[in-house]
């Protein structure tokens, strides 16, 4: 009888193990980084939560989530454009509530019917389906997008609030998509491996009454892999309230990036990557 309580006491400590909010991406989902290394610590928000992005029993990306202002930080991926549907139904972070919860992001319904969540108690970790209704000027605008994803699962994936950041209707419409779509397919050519790293800098205006925060920037910088002897990179960003992306190499966003956060100077990916 104590053998049998104890391996149900290690099977229950190996499941919070594998849990979906982590203590850190090295050691819990470190292949969405360039030679596995995330970006360091002068990005981190004052209350972090680094999560393994896991539908389905898989991992897709990774998110670094701020769960003062309910958006994510960055969200980290490898860029495998491919066609398929847009996914319409929206999800949540469990753990972000309680280790306790399940690993795999869910459905808002879900954890209100079936694990008996009230949502006062999931709006407190994180950002609702409510927060993003009844916008003016702004939309739902997706870090790791579902378009540079190759199945219905991936793209699904992208598909949690965790990923969401309140951006402007007109750039999220225009010159970033066309970034997303139209850029990235002419600055991948020859990659066998593109990482990725899409992020928000926090702004000073907010919505629903004050618990999303509209970020001032959007930014993104990529890590591509040509051959074992080259390796390029690349980097754009955009203010939040204007239709225009611009580009920059990967040192000059991490400058720039370095002023926006004033938290010590930013590094995105390891030091192979050319900054120039």
């Amino acid at each position: 009888m104590l053998w049998l309580l104890l391996l149900q006491v290690s099977a229950s400590c190996l499941w919070l193990g594998h849990s979906e909010v982590v203590t850190s991406f090295e050691t819990s989902c470190p292949q969405f980084f360039f030679r596995e290394i995330p970006p360091n610590e002068a990005l981190e928000p004052q209350s972090p939560a680094w999560i393994c992005q896991r539908y389905k029993n898989q991992y897709y990306f990774a998110t670094l989530y701020d769960r003062k202002m309910r958006i994510p930080v960055y969200s980290a991926y490898i860029y495998q454009p491919g066609p398929g549907k847009r996914p319409k139904t929206w999800l949540v972070e469990p753990q972000l509530i309680s280790p306790s919860y399940p690993k795999t992001m869910e459905k808002e319904w879900t954890l209100l019917n079936r694990y008996n969540v009230s949502l006062e108690k999931l709006s407190q970790s994180q950002a609702i389906l409510h927060d993003y209704k009844n916008l003016t000027g702004l939309n739902r605008g997706h870090l790791n997008p579902n378009g540079h994803h190759d199945d219905y699962s991936s793209r699904m994936a992208t598909f949690t609030l965790t990923n969401i950041v309140p951006q402007d209707e007109k750039l999220n419409g225009g010159a970033w998509n066309n970034y997303e779509q139209q850029t990235m397919i002419r600055k991948t050519q020859g990659c066998t491996t593109t990482y990725v790293i899409v992020g928000a800098v926090p702004g000073n205006n907010y919505i629903a009454k004050g618990r999303v925060n509209k970020p001032s920037h959007l930014w993104s910088a990529a890590c591509c892999v040509v051959d074992n002897n080259y390796i390029k990179a690349w980097a754009v960003i955009a203010e939040n309230d204007e239709n225009q992306v611009q580009l920059l190499t990967l040192g000059e966003l991490e400058d720039t990036l370095t002023e926006l956060y004033g938290r010590g100077q930013v590094s995105l990916f390891d030091s192979d990557c050319p900054r120039e």
